[in-house]
C-alpha cells in the first residue's frame, strides 16, 4: 500500500498559501469596505490592514516581517483601487477610506483639517526614488462623490463617521 501526502494548498491570488488566515487583495479590500476606515499599518484608533494582512500582531516595521512582500503587493492593489482613498485622516498617518463614506467625508469637510482629508499619494521616479505629494480635497472629489454628498443629510453624514470627527466639529460641505 502506496501512502500520499494531501496536495499542498493552492496560492491565492497573491501569491500567498491557501489556508494560512493571511488576506489576499480582494479579502483585504473586503476589510477596508466592512470597517469603512482603517489605518495601514499605524497602531492608533482603528483597525489595522496590515495586521490583518499578516494574520498577526507585528512589531516593528512591516517590511521585515516573514511576509512584508506579500503585504506590499496586497497593500499596492488596495491602495490602488477605484474604491479607496489614501489619506491621513486618523491623527495624520496614513489612512483608508472606503468609497461608501466618501460622501459623509465630503459633507462633513470642513469639520477635518485640508491636510487630513488631502489624498495622498506615493510614486516612484524612473530612477527608483519614492516621491510623496497630496491632492487637495477639492481636487480629489469625483463630481458624483459631491452630488451624493449634497443629497446625504448631516445627521446621517455624522452618524456614519461620528467615530472619526474631532472633538466638536461642526463642519459642513462647502457648496459648490
Amino acid at each position: 500500500m502506496t501512502v500520499t501526502s494531501p496536495p499542498a494548498p493552492a496560492a491565492q491570488e497573491d501569491g500567498s498559501p491557501a489556508g494560512t488566515g493571511a488576506f489576499a487583495a480582494r479579502e483585504a479590500l473586503a476589510f477596508v469596505r466592512e470597517h469603512g476606515i482603517v489605518l495601514v499599518s499605524a497602531k492608533g484608533k482603528g483597525p489595522n490592514l496590515v495586521e490583518a494582512i499578516a494574520g498577526e500582531p507585528i512589531k516593528g516595521s512591516w517590511w521585515g516581517h516573514p511576509a512584508g512582500k506579500r503585504i506590499f503587493t496586497v497593500l499596492d492593489a488596495v491602495t490602488e483601487s477605484d474604491e479607496v482613498l489614501v489619506c491621513r485622516l486618523i491623527d495624520g498617518k496614513i489612512t483608508l477610506v472606503h468609497r461608501r463614506l466618501w460622501p459623509a467625508l465630503v459633507r462633513l469637510a470642513e469639520a477635518f483639517p485640508p491636510e487630513r482629508i488631502a489624498q495622498a499619494l506615493s510614486e516612484h521616479t524612473p530612477s527608483g526614488r519614492h516621491v510623496s505629494r497630496s491632492v487637495a480635497f477639492a481636487d480629489w472629489v469625483p463630481p458624483r462623490v459631491a452630488q451624493e454628498a449634497e443629497a446625504l443629510g448631516e445627521d446621517e453624514a455624522r452618524t456614519l463617521l461620528a467615530e472619526w470627527l474631532p472633538a466638536g466639529a461642526t463642519g459642513r460641505i462647502t457648496r459648490r
